[in-house]
């Protein structure tokens, strides 16, 4: 069913929700005192382990109360984890590298999720959990080095990734859900757990064992100015789970997987945790380049709302521009997305909303409603240009396509399971003038 005049937000309240957003993030307050790592032992000649240097400086810096960890030029090779604490940032300057081991051994296994149930696995490259006022900014690098080690996991994974789920479905204690040694479920390269006031800003991330960076159970969060060169297996640029009140802009994406994924934790744990869907996040003045440049799911049982992306590129090919996916193991729901001013050049498909992704599931549809897409260039859809798939029990409802402009597409539109769909000014190819005489 097509229809118009479903209601949405006036641009004076999506304004007023967007600054409510920026109002709601506080920037980290880091105490004055500042040390170097060198300071601590460290060297950065590539070749000695500077692990217990970084520990000893950031054990330091908590006797302090906190301050900044500066990380001069060079490379530091570092054997295991580096774990943060509270009032904290970590300063990498011009032509700093950091370059992570990766014998599992050195990684002691750490709470955690992996792709939306909660476990015990082995650490994130760099952690910290239950932390407030916490950074990473300069200009340098941070580097998994996991192309050659971690990577060899992927084809090994199955059998624990299926046991994770299982335990979710089943409920099984978190504190029995211990993976790590002797298991092959990659870490993340960085990770914050139930933490607050985060600012990630300026370096550049490289060859991530598993997801990029990783926010869980976190609010008040900027992102800004990172740039990616990250091209292994599941290498997502930024997953967001059970997180809000988030700032992302003006990042260079350049990732072998999504680029900003949202997600809300898997199945029957995620929509145990209802209370606290990943919601209230700004995106703006982003570079897309990847495999998809904005997802939300396929992990969003406790729901996503609230979503807001504005003024990006994307650049290269993307197989899929905006991608949702869900299915009937899901539930939850996924509504107030405004999306607004992007342009894509050559996809799959520009738009895939789905209620089946995999094709997975039964007995817990999820609800995809109120999205609101408008402005937007695309220039060749090689599949198809909109893809929008519910179920008959549980459609997909109020969205708007406004102002858009798909080039080129080898089909043009494909809906299943909707009502309330509404298509304002949408050129797929070319756009007709008027028409032709009979000759």
């Amino acid at each position: 069913m097509f229809t118009s005049g479903f209601a949405q937000l006036s641009p004076e309240a999506k304004q007023a929700k967007k600054e409510a957003i920026l109002a709601a993030i506080q920037l980290p307050e880091i105490p004055v005192y500042e040390v170097s790592v060198i300071n601590f032992g460290a060297k950065g000649d590539g070749k000695k382990d500077c692990k217990k240097a970084f520990d000893k400086a950031i054990q330091h810096l908590k006797k302090k109360g906190g301050g900044t960890l500066h990380v001069p030029k060079g490379t530091y090779l570092i054997n295991g984890p580096i774990h943060f604490i509270s009032h904290f940032n970590l300063h990498l300057e011009e032509g700093a590298v950091l370059q992570f081991g990766s014998n599992p051994e050195d990684y002691p296994t750490v709470f955690t999720s992996w792709e939306g149930t909660f476990v015990y696995n082995h650490s994130p490259l760099i952690y910290g959990k239950y932390l407030t006022d916490i950074s990473i900014t300069g200009t340098g690098i941070i580097d998994g080095e996991a192309s050659e080690t971690w990577l060899q996991w992927k084809p090994k994974e199955t059998a624990d990734k299926l046991l994770s789920r299982k335990m979710n479905h089943e409920g099984t204690p978190i504190k029995d859900r211990v993976f790590g040694n002797g298991h092959y479920l990659r870490p993340q390269l960085i990770q914050f757990v139930n933490s607050k006031n985060i600012l990630l800003e300026g370096v550049q991330i490289e060859d991530a064992p598993f997801w990029c960076v990783h926010l869980l159970q976190c609010e008040s969060v900027t992102l800004r100015k990172l740039t990616y060169d990250a091209h292994n297996k599941n290498n997502d640029g930024i997953d967001l789970e059970y997180t809000r009140n988030v700032l992302i802009e003006d990042i260079k994406f350049n990732n072998g997987d999504d680029n900003i994924a949202i997600k809300a934790g898997r199945d029957h744990e995620g929509r145990a945790n209802a209370a606290t869907p990943s919601e209230n996040i700004l995106i703006r003045n982003c570079s897309f380049k990847g495999l998809h440049s904005l997802v939300i799911g396929s992990e969003m049982s406790a729901g996503v709302q609230d979503v807001f992306v504005e003024n990006c590129t994307a650049h290269g090919y993307l197989k899929r521009g905006i991608y949702f996916k869900t299915n009937a193991d899901r539930g939850g729901f996924i509504k107030d997305i405004y999306i607004d001013n992007v342009s894509f050049k050559d996809t799959e498909d520009c738009f895939y909303i789905t209620a089946n992704y995999h094709g997975e599931g039964s007995g817990f549809n999820s609800k995809i409603k109120d999205v609101f897409i408008s402005n937007i260039q695309c220039t060749s859809a090689s599949g198809t240009a909109i893809v929008i798939q519910g179920y008959p029990e549980s459609k997909v409802e109020n969205v708007q396509f406004k102002n858009i402009h798909i080039q080129k597409a080898t089909n043009g539109i494909s809906i299943t399971n909707t009502q309330h769909i509404d298509f304002k000014d949408v050129i797929i190819g070319e756009a007709a003038t008027v028409p032709t005489a009979v000759k």
